[in-house]
């Protein structure tokens, strides 16, 4: 059994790579897995202060929830990290998360599953978005591979994406985690 912590950082409720994560949620509860999903839209994640105190503390200084978040991230087995794509890129509120990381990513050890959707079908715009997540898991994330990747582009308006093979795909990626 494997703890997996899967972070949707849709600002929209129900929206397409959250519904991708849920999905995915589902697949990894098949097999009896410890499955949580954080929706960070539903955090208070502050904006990092380049403080570098987490480096000695161990944790952050900020009192908001990533001190929290953080503890989960040591805890899991398989992290996976959804978004939509705004302007080529992972959503803020992801970005900011990933920001505020600095006191624990050296000491996470899970597999790394990515899901990005977006309203753009281009394969390389949505591959840039998934090259900058990558900035995060590969490049801080020593001991954490990547295991699959989701990258769908073409749906424009909330749940677009719900009864296509990529809602399966999704399933699977979690029933195989």
């Amino acid at each position: 059994m494997k703890n997996v912590l899967i972070i949707s950082s849709s600002p929209r409720k129900n929206g397409n790579s959250e519904i991708l994560a849920n999905s995915f949620k589902e697949g990894a509860l098949y097999f009896k897995n410890n499955v949580e999903l954080v929706n960070l839209r539903d955090l208070k994640i502050n904006y990092c202060f380049g403080c570098n105190a987490c480096s000695t503390l161990g944790e952050c200084i900020q009192k908001d929830d990533v001190n929290e978040l953080m503890k989960k991230l040591l805890k899991c087995d398989v992290l996976v990290l959804a978004t939509p794509t705004y302007f080529y890129n992972m959503s803020g509120q992801l970005k900011v998360m990933i920001d505020r990381m600095t006191a624990c990513y050296t000491k996470i050890k899970a597999d790394i599953y990515i899901i990005v959707s977006g309203w753009d079908n281009d394969s390389g715009n949505l591959e840039k978005v998934v090259n900058s997540i990558r900035g995060f898991t590969k490049d801080c994330l020593k001991n954490c591979p990547e295991k699959e990747v989701i990258k769908v582009g073409g749906f424009v308006e909330t749940g677009d994406i719900s009864n296509t093979r990529f809602v399966e795909q999704a399933f699977e990626f979690g029933k195989n985690c």
